[in-house]
């Protein structure tokens, strides 16, 4: 019998390799995986040999904690389909079916997928976990990222190639085989789960947990690799959409006459507040090291309110519930998407379509939150796509 070891030295990774492939690849180019060690064969579905992964090295992390609790981490649930490009792999289940699906997932399990929509994101929260663990070596309170994904098991040994290739720090997963994943999240005691469906994040919202759909943006803006940065809007994301109903129901004028006679009642939360809660819990660990001016997580309210008009409310209720906002825009109505193009965020939060839209023109990564009033809009947006 072969014993079976969980040492954390000894969890296997791949040695960090460039993935050289074209802006519009989805991952199965032929060029895949370098330095490669044959470390035997087995049988597949179809009987054919695997093909030979990458070499491997022990993945460590010195004098810290491994893998953190639940109950202590800051956990964020991506989808497979949001991480990784997986456009090709959709169009064979969509037009051969499961089973040729199943066959081409095996076949090219060495060919590592190319990086989507969250793919930036999970790479700055890794960059705050590794500063985390310098100044506290011992903590448990650091980003657990969950890989979440429908597919079937077998196609679990291609994600975990490309997860191996990237240099992801991802040991959990979730592979529920075409099952809702949402039971699943809040055993994980999911903090944020950024999804392809829709309909999973709305289910997942009305269990509770803060979550969004994310979209392929027609181009991308290049991020910040030393700073986690994360943009919110206010109504319906981080706040209830209490004003955003007066607004729509009654105009302009009641809702600023709405904000003025209540600027001093708190708006009750939205979906996203838990979130924000959490990265303020982060930011503080590093304040207290004498890190606020180079805090590795920085947190913007990009909101179409007016700051005087019906600003002054949204920030007591801030202050209010102990929360900072590094960066507070009150945009007047004006488009969101030149100012996201400045802030450049790893991912913005909206509730309404139109400012994912123009905020992905300006080739920022937008994800929508579908909650409150303001669902009625038509996408033009593609979602990303894949089993």
């Amino acid at each position: 019998m072969v014993k079976m070891s969980l040492d954390p030295v000894q969890v296997a990774s791949v040695q960090v390799q460039e993935l050289k492939v074209a802006s519009s690849s989805n991952g199965d180019s032929k060029a895949s995986w370098e330095e490669k060690q044959e470390f035997g064969s087995q049988e597949c579905l179809n009987s054919s040999k695997s093909k030979s992964v990458t070499g491997r090295r022990a993945r460590k992390v010195e004098g810290g904690v491994f893998f953190p609790r639940p109950q202590h981490a800051v956990t964020v649930a991506v989808s497979s389909r949001v991480l990784f490009r997986t456009e090709t792999e959709q169009k064979v289940f969509e037009q051969q079916g499961i089973e040729e699906y199943l066959r081409y997932q095996i076949e090219h399990e060495n060919e590592p997928f190319a990086p989507g929509p969250a793919f930036p994101f999970v790479k700055a929260l890794e960059t705050v976990n590794a500063r985390l663990r310098d100044l506290y070596p011992q903590s448990e309170e650091l980003f657990d990222i969950v890989l979440v994904t429908y597919n079937h098991a077998h196609v679990g040994v291609r994600l975990i190639n490309t997860i191996n290739h990237h240099n992801l720090f991802i040991e959990r997963f979730c592979m529920t085989g075409g099952a809702s994943p949402i039971g699943y999240l809040k055993a994980w005691q999911t903090n944020l789960y950024l999804s392809a469906d829709a309909d999973k994040v709305r289910e997942a919202l009305g269990e509770g947990i803060a979550a969004a759909t994310m979209f392929v943006a027609e181009k991308l803006t290049e991020v910040s690799e030393s700073q986690l940065r994360v943009a919110f809007d206010g109504d319906a994301v981080l706040f209830s959409d209490e004003s955003e109903r007066i607004f729509k129901a009654h105009g302009l004028d009641k809702f600023f006459e709405h904000e003025k006679d209540n600027e001093d009642t708190l708006l009750d939360h939205g979906p996203l507040k838990g979130f924000l809660e959490a990265l303020g819990k982060l930011q503080k660990k590093f304040y207290a090291k004498g890190h606020r001016l180079d805090c590795p997580i920085r947190t913007f309210l990009v909101t179409a309110r007016s700051a005087a008009s019906s600003g002054i409310r949204a920030l007591k209720t801030l202050r209010a519930w102990g929360l900072e906002i590094d960066e507070a825009l009150f945009l007047a109505g004006a488009p969101k998407g030149p100012i996201l193009e400045k802030i450049r965020p790893h991912i913005y939060f909206d509730d309404q379509m139109f400012h994912v839209e123009g905020a992905a023109e300006m080739g920022t990564v937008a994800a929508h939150v579908p909650y409150g009033v303001a669902q009625h809009h038509n996408s033009r947006m593609t979602k990303a796509t894949g089993k």
